[in-house]
């Protein structure tokens, strides 16, 4: 017999924790009861352009066609990798960025502000448990890389501090 209950919202903030984990299965067992999250991750599918034909003196040069991709790939924005510099503060675990203590109130931190080693940065939720994470850094915060309330994966780099 089990003694476990998970209310709805529970369950919820652990669906939530494991699609933005990565993770393709998630067992919880007590006793006689049992929960369980599957998922495919999504096949990645590169795509190479055509190389061009070398150019023949005097012909007319037709543009390369360009090339196709799935549909979920030609949605997305073209992200450029940023070379980051500085200490980078990352998310200690999965969950949702949060600036602020509240929507009502000011955010920890802003680009330009001065920290010191132990200041609270932002907060990370994770299984509505409200996270505080501290700086490990004194200096100013240069870029903040996440917006509020974006989902955030562990290691994930969170802001710059220099």
């Amino acid at each position: 017999m089990s003694d476990m209950k998970l209310s709805i919202d529970e369950m919820r903030g652990l669906m939530e924790a494991f699609s933005t984990s990565g993770l393709t299965s998630f067992t919880l067992r007590d006793g006689d009861f049992e929960l369980c999250f599957a998922s495919e991750k999504p096949e990645q599918v590169y795509v190479c352009p055509p190389a061009a034909a070398p150019a023949v003196p005097g012909a007319v040069q037709m543009p390369a066609a360009p090339a196709v991709a799935p549909a979920a790939e030609a949605a997305a924005p073209a992200e450029k990798k940023e070379e980051i510099s500085g200490n980078v503060v990352k998310s200690p675990i999965v969950g949702t960025f949060y600036a602020s203590a509240s929507p009502d109130k000011p955010p920890y931190v802003t680009v330009g502000k001065q920290v010191s080693e132990g200041d609270v940065l932002f907060i990370i939720e994770s299984m509505k448990l409200m996270n505080e994470v501290t700086s490990e850094f004194t200096g100013t915060v240069e870029k903040i890389l996440v917006q509020n309330g974006q989902a955030v994966e562990y290691g994930q780099p969170i802001m710059v501090i220099s």
